[in-house]
This record gives structure tokens, C-alpha cells and sequence, in this order.
């Protein structure tokens, strides 16, 4: 007998979501509780668990589906009765197969989890051909998604029979890339899509791009790409080429790279030398939100100064005991957080958002920090600071900076900020005009600590002084209160008792 698993309870004021990501397919075994799929709401991201242990005997809503509350996903079946009940697998797995080698047993390659709220990727490089023998974990393909890049082993050792899935093509989690024959098997058909592609020449006009995490590799080891030899299609780098030139400790003679056809009015000798590399899901993610922001708000940017000699004398003072206790150093973001916060009660505009023809009020702070990392900007966000203490932000910043540089944020974990601080002065920004990240109506820039003499009391002295610069959607915020907003942060950041005293 089977067992129903139906949509739970998505929360107040939620009645339906989508089906965002499958974590097993009909015909595996799962566990009690273990995690059957993900499903995305305008406000969270919500996972559903298996009620009983046994096989998942079919999916009723497949990924992208809209399901309402309590409605039916799948069914599970008690274990070694699901055969015969299981439907047909998802489009993604059904590609045209080559057929099975004389020499072993057909092996499917498949899309591997790509993270918590992930449910797509693009095929980046393929480090492997159709007819090419390959070993158990020898890596096959690159796979970006707009958080990370993921590497495909080779399931099983063989020869790469058909690959389903070309570079560029978009792929669900649990899709099928490619099949794997027993040693010694033939190439795929002519009629497979990927051989012809995938024997085609370097000169064929095709501009080359180098696999994403050897591109960063190269970046962090400081090297060119005239210094290393690609052993990929077409002369693409890989990341085990880029160690292999650092182990190595010598230049290489760069891999051959197709002439590209001069474009006007670009001179054909300038581009001989030209670069072309495809965006990023993640950068092209970023390009799309930042200029939406500027095509949807009427942003403002007022600026402002805050002498931060009080606040590195408190730091100084207390930074070892405050480590010693918390077990974090207490940095400046906290100051700024708390003073944000501080500063939105008296003008809660800057923490609100238009829906339409209203105007929805955040009795919360939920607040973005801005990082930098090797993949592109993104944005943290650090919910109900307005509850929280200094060691608590500042353990929050910490522990999200470190997940966000190595790529393994959740997209729950960058939505729903209500605020967003950006700090352009760890790059040694002076001054900026930060831009606001939809739907928020305010994001505070940060800037350099520079030394500059200011006029204290009638008398010269010389302070470490900031630049602040408040971006504002002016459809909400007036001028006045955008105003007040930043003298309230400066006022704090200047006398931090002010945050004590709620003055």
C-alpha cells in the first residue's frame, strides 16, 4: 500500500508554491524524513520529508508544477512493491540513448544535487568527448548554476557513449547528461547530437572559453592564460591544467585559439587580441536585478561624514576581552548595523517597500551586508538584527561572509532583506553611489577611514573621518527623511553611548 506525500503547511497568508527541486526519482529508496523535494514560496523555501521509509513509487508534480496546500506530490511505496507503479521518469532523464556496448553494462550520467533551492544549471565544459575511455571519478563536465560551479565524475569507468546535454545547455537536478558504455564500446550513432559538435575543429571560428573553476584558479595563483596549456576541447583550459603549470613552475606555450572575425569598428589587429568570455549565471543574475533597480526607483543618493574616532576608541578598548569572551572579533559592521537599526525606528520609511499602489511597513529589520566573493556580489541577509547584540551580528557576518566566499549560501539566506549595507571601503572606496537592491527602499554605503584635518572647537585636528552615502528610493523617501536617516547614523556612530540610551 502506498503512502500519500502531500504539500505541508507553507505559513500564514501562503496558499500555493512551486515545485522547485526532486531529490530522488521513482524507483529510489528513501528513508523516514529523509528530504524528497523542495518547494519555493514567494517568502520561503520549504522541504518536504518522506513520512515513511521505502520507494518512491511515482512524482504527480513534477519540477516547476504549481501545487496548492495539501496537495499531492508523490506516492511511496513499502519496499520491493514499487515497480509496477512507477510513471514514466522526468523529460530530462528521457533523452535518446545510445545503445549499450558489447564490452559492459550502459551507465546514465546524471545531473548531480546542486544545492539547497537550486533546481537548474548550464552545461559550462565538457573535459571529455563522445568515443573517449574514461575512469571511475575522472571528471567529465563543469556545471554552473548562479551560486557555484559543480564538477561531474564519471559514475562508473567506460567510454563515453553520447553526451545528452551540450555546453550551454540548461539542465535540471536529477537530469540525464550523458551514457556511459562498458570498455571498449563504439562511439555513439551519427545521428547522436553530440558527436559531430564534439569532434569539430579549433579553427571552426568559435571563440574558446575556459572552464569557470579554472579561471578562478588562474586568478588566485596570479597566472595568465598564455602560461598555461589547455587540454580541453579547442584548447580550453581545465582546472587540472592550471595545476599542473603550478607544479611545474614554468611558462607554457598557450593553446591554439581560433581567430575570431573582425567586428566594425574594431580593427582586425585589436581583435586578434580581444577575450570573449560568457557571463555567468550568477554575474548575469546581477547585471538583470541592478538594472531593474534603476529602471524601477527614482534612486537618490545623499551624503554625508562621520567622524569614527569615538567608535575605534571603544574597539580598541574593548576588542581583546570582547574576543575573549565571544570568541569573535568585534568589528566595525556591528557598530553600523546597530546604528541602521537605531536610525530606521525614527524613520521607518527607509525600511519599508511599495507593493503597488501601497505601502507595506517593516515592523522588523531584516538586514543585507553586501559581500564581495570570488563569483560576483551577493547579499547575506541577517534577519531580526533589530533583537540582536553586538557578538550576535557580528558572529552572524562572520559565519555568512566565510559560507558566501565559498559559494554555499541558500537563496532563502539572501532574500528577504528589508535593508542592505554596503561596505566599498575594505576596497578602498572614498566615495560611491551605492545602488539599491529591489524591493528595498534604502542601502547605506560605507567608505574608507582616511585621516583629514577637520576644524574641532575652533582648532585643526586631524580625525579619521568616513564618507557615508545613503541611496533612497525617492517614490517613498523624501528628501527630509532620507536626511535625518543619515545625521541619526552619523549622531550614533559619533557618540555610541547614543545607542544604549536609545537617544
Amino acid at each position: 500500500m502506498t503512502t500519500e506525500v502531500r504539500v505541508p503547511t507553507l505559513g500564514e497568508s501562503v496558499t500555493e508554491a512551486t515545485v522547485a527541486t526532486w531529490f530522488k526519482k521513482p524507483g529510489d529508496a528513501v528513508a523516514v524524513d529523509e528530504m524528497l523535494c523542495e518547494l519555493e514560496t514567494d517568502k520561503v523555501t520549504v522541504e518536504v520529508p518522506s513520512p515513511v521509509a521505502g520507494v518512491l513509487a511515482d512524482i504527480v508534480a513534477k519540477e516547476g508544477d504549481t501545487v496548492g496546500v495539501d496537495a499531492l506530490l508523490a506516492n511511496v511505496a513499502p519496499a520491493g512493491e514499487a515497480g509496477a507503479e512507477q510513471v514514466e521518469e522526468r523529460p530530462s532523464a528521457k533523452a535518446a540513448e545510445a545503445p549499450a556496448s558489447s564490452g559492459g553494462e550502459e551507465v546514465k550520467v546524471m545531473v548531480p544535487t546542486l544545492g539547497e533551492s537550486v533546481s537548474e544549471a548550464t552545461v559550462a565544459t565538457w573535459f571529455k568527448k563522445v568515443g573517449d575511455t574514461v575512469a571511475a571519478d575522472e571528471m567529465l563536465c563543469e556545471l554552473e548554476t548562479d551560486k557555484v560551479s559543480v564538477e561531474v565524475p564519471a559514475p562508473a569507468s567506460g567510454t563515453l557513449t553520447a553526451i545528452l546535454a551540450e555546453e550551454g545547455a540548461t539542465v535540471q537536478a536529477g537530469g540525464q547528461l550523458a551514457v556511459l558504455g562498458g570498455a571498449g564500446a563504439v562511439a555513439a550513432p551519427a545521428d547522436a547530437p553530440a558527436a559531430a559538435p564534439a569532434a569539430a575543429p579549433a579553427a571552426d571560428g568559435k571563440d574558446v572559453e575556459d572552464a569557470p573553476a579554472a579561471k578562478k584558479a588562474m586568478a588566485e595563483a596570479g597566472l595568465n592564460r598564455d602560461q598555461v596549456t589547455g587540454s580541453g576541447k579547442d584548447g580550453r583550459i581545465m582546472k587540472h591544467d592550471v595545476s599542473a603549470a603550478l607544479a611545474a613552475a614554468k611558462s607554457a606555450p598557450a593553446a591554439a585559439a581560433p581567430s575570431a572575425a573582425p567586428r566594425a569598428p574594431v580593427a582586425a589587429e585589436d581583435a586578434a587580441r580581444e577575450e570573449r568570455v560568457k557571463m555567468t549565471r550568477l554575474r548575469q543574475t546581477i547585471a538583470k536585478r541592478l538594472k531593474d533597480a534603476q529602471n524601477t526607483a527614482a534612486m537618490l543618493t545623499t551624503y554625508n561624514e562621520v567622524d569614527m574616532t569615538e567608535v575605534m576608541a571603544l574597539r580598541s578598548q574593548y576588542k581583546d576581552l570582547f574576543e575573549k569572551k565571544h570568541g569573535v572579533r568585534l568589528g566595525f559592521m556591528s557598530f553600523f548595523t546597530k546604528a541602521c537599526v537605531h536610525a530606521l525606528k525614527e524613520v521607518p520609511e527607509v525600511n519599508a517597500e511599495i507593493d503597488g499602489t501601497d505601502v507595506v511597513y517593516k515592523n522588523f529589520v531584516h538586514m543585507g551586508i553586501a559581500a564581495g566573493t570570488p563569483q560576483g556580489l551577493v547579499v547575506p541577509v541577517l534577519r531580526d538584527v533589530d533583537q540582536k547584540s553586538f557578538a550576535e551580528i557580528e558572529k552572524e557576518i562572520n559565519e555568512k561572509g566565510k559560507r558566501a566566499r565559498d559559494g554555499k549560501l541558500s537563496m532563502a539566506e539572501m532574500q528577504g532583506g528589508t535593508f542592505t549595507i554596503s561596505n566599498g571601503g575594505v576596497y578602498g572606496s572614498l566615495m560611491s553611489s551605492p545602488i539599491l537592491n529591489p524591493p528595498q527602499s534604502g542601502i547605506l554605503g560605507m567608505h574608507k577611514i582616511q585621516d583629514r584635518p577637520m576644524a574641532i572647537n575652533g582648532k585643526v585636528e586631524i580625525r579619521p573621518m568616513m564618507y557615508l552615502a545613503l541611496s533612497y528610493d525617492h517614490r517613498i523617501v523624501d528628501g527630509k527623511g532620507a536626511v535625518t536617516f543619515l545625521v541619526r547614523v552619523k549622531e550614533a556612530l559619533e557618540d555610541p553611548r547614543r545607542l544604549l540610551m536609545d537617544l
